[in-house]
């Protein structure tokens, strides 16, 4: 008999430790064989719906993950985007990746984190299913093998299983003033704004993030504990830009992000002054990709609707909230001096939460 009824009690204990409650949405099981199946389960593992297969499994790990996973902890999500979901394993960067079959063979001049020897590989095309189409994790979801923690690298036949669970206190919006000194802020429906970070430099651009070429303007395109991730493209092109906390904005990695305009640079409010790597509310439980094209079609298109983060601005001169301007270009092309101040009439942003 399955030990799941435990999981419950540990998430609850996880994330009261971090000052939050939770509540669990959905958990998604991955057999790690070829053609294992993958499952969702929306009554805490009662009963399970096949979604897809995994193509290929693992038993590897990359022990040079992206930079950023070293704020995530084991045996957690590390991230959660379009066309990858991360996994922490052990310490350090040590992690292992799930990716869309559009990986099956590395990409030419794809420029994003990418591991294939440290990858299971499922049938989902990026932005469908647990990449973004309805089913994608959280940063800091826990992962389990079977019934237990995952702690060590899996193993071919392993059955992944990952809890997911968001905060109880759910906000309305998160705010963006953009500009230097700018306020960040949650915003809850009964109107209470809570103070939890400040722009320390405003986005004006527009970068060839390669991963939004797979999500439309306006939409999350990545998530994990360095990064937010937002794009500004449609059709088979590339653009958006990228909110990141200050400590990462220093990364060797992130030599653009000091110079360039295509990245939000975020420190603490002054009142705390703790880190944000790896910190709800903006780089841990609160946000993920949650769109598909194909929800207008669905049965229940309303409330598939209402589960979607949503983007949005305000530009220079005007009181109403806009969609996302959208500025795209070709994964191959040097960026032109234009991109580079695609967004400088943004006052502010604004990412809409789900309802549902």
């Amino acid at each position: 008999m399955s030990k799941f009824w435990i999981i419950p009690l540990l998430l609850l204990f996880a994330c009261t430790a971090f000052g939050l409650d939770s509540v669990e949405s959905f958990r998604v099981r991955l057999n790690n064989s070829v053609n294992g199946s993958i499952e969702v389960s929306s009554n805490q593992g009662n009963n399970w719906e096949t979604i897809g297969l995994v193509l290929l499994p693992t038993d590897k790990v990359n022990k040079k993950g992206f930079t950023a996973s070293q704020w995530a902890l084991s045996g957690e999500v590390a991230a959660s985007a379009v066309n990858a979901i991360h996994i922490k394993v052990d310490n350090a960067q040590t992690i292992f990746s799930i990716l869309p079959k559009d990986f099956m063979s590395a990409l030419k001049n794809y420029n994003s984190y990418l591991s294939p020897d440290s990858s299971l590989y499922t049938n989902f095309q990026a932005g469908e299913g647990i990449f973004g189409g309805g089913y994608a994790p959280f940063v800091g979801n826990k992962v389990y093998i079977s019934d237990k923690p995952l702690n060590k690298p899996v193993s071919i036949g392993d059955v992944i299983t990952i809890i997911v669970t968001k905060p109880q206190k759910w906000p309305k919006a998160m705010l963006f003033d953009n500009k230097f000194g700018g306020r960040v802020s949650l915003v809850y429906s009964n109107g209470d704004e809570e103070i939890v970070g400040e722009v320390l430099r405003p986005v004006l651009g527009v970068g060839r993030f390669a991963g939004s070429r797979w999500i439309t303007a306006g939409r999350i395109r990545a998530s994990h504990p360095g990064v937010i991730d937002i794009s500004t493209s449609v059709g088979d092109r590339v653009g958006g830009f990228q909110i990141i906390p200050s400590n990462h904005a220093q990364s060797p990695e992130m030599g653009g992000a000091r110079t360039a305009t295509q990245w939000m640079v975020v420190g603490p409010p002054k009142v705390t002054g703790a880190s944000l790597e790896g910190a709800a509310p903006l780089f841990k439980y609160f946000l993920k990709p949650q769109y598909n094209a194909d929800d207008i079609n669905a049965p229940d298109w309303d409330n598939r609707f209402l589960s979607r983060f949503l983007v949005e601005v305000q530009l220079k001169g005007k009181d109403k909230w806009q969609p996302m301007p959208i500025y795209t270009l070709n994964a191959d092309e040097d960026l032109p001096e234009e991109a580079n101040r695609a967004l400088e009439k943004v006052t502010q942003i604004r990412i809409l939460f789900p309802v549902n």
